[in-house]
């Protein structure tokens, strides 16, 4: 097994939960759909075969093989962007109904409303087989679709790879990792509480609250997507206060990943392989929206 540690962060994020055309919600942290979306996006791999088995690869590992630990930096504010559609539009070119008819010019107008997180900061350790490890850091480094934070308009900031390869992911998120927090800790704390997300029932002293999440994915192709439950724990741990990388934690952060990342570590005849992939539209990240 290897690992690697990913920083999801930007101006908006939006991790699907519950969805109607109406309302469009988000969860808190990313899922398995927005995270797998993700890699499957970035490799260029079409949404009807965005979770087939690497066949390339040493025993075919597939992102059912992933497993994730989230540590939540910065959980972000939630934040509703307000959608009109259909207004304004003489009647017979607005919107339908489900009959088939036309809706009345004074229902012409449909509201609909969409969550996002603001200003939110997670620290993702991705675990798995070694081969499929090192293809998602080379895809996302080298992305053929770029990669975006549950919907296409939310895009991620840099640096995104932290580290390519972590023999011990969660010591490096629970020790290492420079924090991006909403405020510095108290003057003279030693430690700072820091939420993780754990997919496997934690080594821990602290309490910690099990959830079952709807949005494992099991099939992304368009009009059949799928989705199973799985298993997440909660927990809220005492890190080092040292951690803290400041108001603006570029520096602290770049120079994490210079000590632990070589800037170029794709062949050559990698990147010639993946340029050469034509896909279509890219696999959605999140449950049908």
């Amino acid at each position: 097994m290897s690992a690697l540690l990913l920083r999801l962060a930007g101006p908006l994020s939006s991790y699907g939960s519950a969805s109607s055309f109406h309302r469009r919600g988000t969860h808190p942290h990313p899922t398995r759909s927005a995270l797998i979306g993700m890699f499957a996006a970035a490799q260029g791999r079409p949404r009807q075969r965005a979770l087939a088995p690497h066949h390339d690869l040493p025993d075919k590992p597939s992102y059912h093989d992933l497993t994730f630990t989230i540590r939540v930096d910065r959980p972000g504010s939630l934040h509703t962007d307000f959608h009109t559609v259909g207004g304004g539009r003489p009647h017979g070119e607005g919107l339908r109904t489900s009959k088939g008819g036309y809706r009345s010019a004074d229902r012409s107008t449909l509201v609909t409303r969409r969550d996002y997180l603001a200003d939110a900061v997670f620290t993702v350790a991705v675990q798995g087989p070694q081969p499929l490890v090192e293809r998602i850091a080379t895809t996302l480094e080298h992305p053929i679709w770029a990669p975006y934070l549950g919907r296409r308009c939310c895009i991620p900031d840099e640096p995104l790879v932290l580290a390519a390869s972590a023999p011990d992911p969660v010591t490096a998120l629970r020790t290492a990792v420079p924090l991006s927090l909403p405020a510095p800790p108290p003057r003279g704390a030693t430690t700072t509480p820091v939420g993780f997300i754990w997919e496997q029932h934690p080594e821990t002293t602290v309490a910690c609250r099990h959830h079952e999440l709807p949005h494992s994915p099991l099939d992304l192709t368009p009009g059949q997507r799928t989705y199973t439950t799985y298993s997440v724990w909660s927990t809220t741990e005492p890190l080092p206060a040292d951690l803290y990388a400041g108001p603006q934690p570029l520096h602290a952060l770049t120079a994490y990943r210079h000590a632990h990342h070589r800037a170029d570590r794709t062949p050559h005849h990698l990147l010639d392989h993946l340029l050469d992939q034509e896909p279509p539209c890219p696999p959605s990240s999140t449950p049908a929206r």
